[in-house]
């Protein structure tokens, strides 16, 4: 069982409280994660990821056990404890400005 924590305004999107629970096979890639979470909450497609292109949306990051995996390729396994469930996979809102 994969966890995942998603921003408030998508939490609120897709009417979810506090953490998603996905069941994901193995290899537990960032590919995989969003894709079970799409699935499971079609109100979130293209909120995280482009529609075309499949490419991350330029203000989220992705967090798996403290580290920023953001620019990792989509198809890298994600570590040991995010693919048990032990540590979340954090979808964060990226803040800019000066």
């Amino acid at each position: 069982m994969i966890r995942v924590i998603l921003p408030y305004h998508l939490r609120t999107l897709a009417n979810i409280a506090g953490e998603v629970q996905l069941v994901v096979a193995s290899p537990v890639t960032q590919r995989s994660v969003l894709d079970a979470l799409e699935i499971r909450y079609p109100t979130l497609r293209g909120t995280i990821r482009d529609h075309v292109t499949r490419q991350r949306r330029a203000f989220l990051r992705f967090f798996a056990c403290e580290q920023d995996v953001s620019h990792e390729p989509p198809d890298v396994p994600l570590p040991e404890a995010v693919a048990s469930g032990a540590e979340p996979f954090f979808i964060v809102g990226a803040i800019a400005g000066g």
